[in-house]
């Protein structure tokens, strides 16, 4: 059986409102849950996709702060 983890997350979202999204992202990150960081992926892979280039250099400065903060 081949399974996509891309399209089940996306799959599993469709529809959702944006309230769901963030309590999606905010409690995947509030309880770092390893199991979570594949969806997470993929929400990074959708907002990469669609950025443009300035948004793209802004999320690789914001990541790159936060390493360095860590």
């Amino acid at each position: 059986m081949d399974i996509s983890i891309r399209g089940h997350i996306i799959n599993n979202f469709k529809g959702d409102d944006f309230d769901v999204l963030r309590s999606a992202i905010e409690e995947s990150i509030q309880e770092k849950d390893e199991v979570t960081l594949p969806g997470m992926g993929v929400f990074l892979e959708i907002i990469w996709q669609g950025a443009d280039e300035e948004l793209k250099n802004k999320m690789l400065q914001i990541i790159k702060e936060r390493i360095n903060q860590a």
